[in-house]
Parts: C-alpha cells; structure tokens; sequence
C-alpha cells in the first residue's frame, strides 16, 4: 500500500466529473488500498479518487463506526431532514466551513466486488456521503459554505471529510 498525494484546491483535477468504473481490475483494487491507506494517513474520514488524481466513481469511508465502506458508481437515492455543521476537506487543509447538508442519507452503490448495495446514513455518516459524491462531480464543500472559510485553530478537532 502507498500514501498517494492528495490534490489541493486550484489543481484542475478537482473540478472534472469522475468516469464510472465499468469493471474492477487489478490496478483499481490497488487504487481502493492506497485510498484507505492515504485517508489515514492523513486523518480523513472520507476520500474520493479525484482527490489523489483519478477521475473515476470510487469513494473510501470510515467515519469512526468501525466500518470501512467502499462506494463504486455512487447515487444518493432519498435524503431527508437538515443539519448544519463544520466540514474541512483534505484538498482544502487548514480551513474548515459552515455547511448544511441531509441529516438522512440513502446511497446505492457498488461495492469492491461490484456488487450492488444501499447504505443508510445518519449524522456524520450522510455528511461524508454527501461530501465524497460531490467530490465525484468536481464540486467542493467550498461552494457551498456559509458564511466562508475559517481557519482551523491549533489543537481544533476538526472532521475531514
């Protein structure tokens, strides 16, 4: 497994709409590892493949349940209710923002198997969910702060998603 350099705001990666993945092969099973591997690496509790420079539908998770998911293809299918709260980004270190998203989440996806699944979010879970898929269509939490960025405060125990 490597720690693969995570894309920054500006850098023209993070603005394209991600390919769908049609089959898993090697070199994507790889991706998925490095993925995992970078996330923690760098304390994020989500990363999508435009992150580290690949255009493709491929999402890693792990919001401290102690469940690792993998979203391939993603497609948010129902949202419900409101929450507001701060996110940070691992393309965008240092800041973090104000931001409204679903307090329900239902995602259907694929998994690395390419089997077919639904995961049902609440929380910090729908957050992320939301976070990464708009990864996947070159749109950034930035776009969607309230009130515009802050910095992070030394010591502040900030959720990356």
């Amino acid at each position: 497994m490597a720690v693969l350099e995570v894309r920054t705001e500006g850098d023209e990666v993070l603005r394209k709409k991600c390919k769908e993945v049609k089959e898993m092969t090697p070199t994507l099973r790889q991706l998925i590892e490095d993925m995992f591997e970078t996330m923690y690496a760098t304390n994020g509790v989500g990363l999508a493949a435009p992150q580290v420079g690949v255009l493709k539908r491929i999402v890693v998770m792990d919001v401290e349940d102690g469940n690792q998911y993998v979203l391939i293809n993603p497609v948010i299918e129902e949202t419900d209710g409101e929450q507001v709260g701060d996110e940070g980004c691992l393309s965008v270190p240092g800041k973090t923002g104000t931001v409204t998203r679903p307090e329900h989440v239902i995602v259907r996806a694929l998994d690395e198997n390419m089997e077919e699944f639904r995961l049902e979010g609440t929380d910090l879970l729908a957050r992320c969910i939301c976070h990464e898929c708009d990864h996947l269509d070159g749109v950034l939490y930035v776009d969607k702060v309230e009130g515009g960025l802050r910095d992070v405060e030394a010591g502040e125990d900030e959720e990356e998603a």
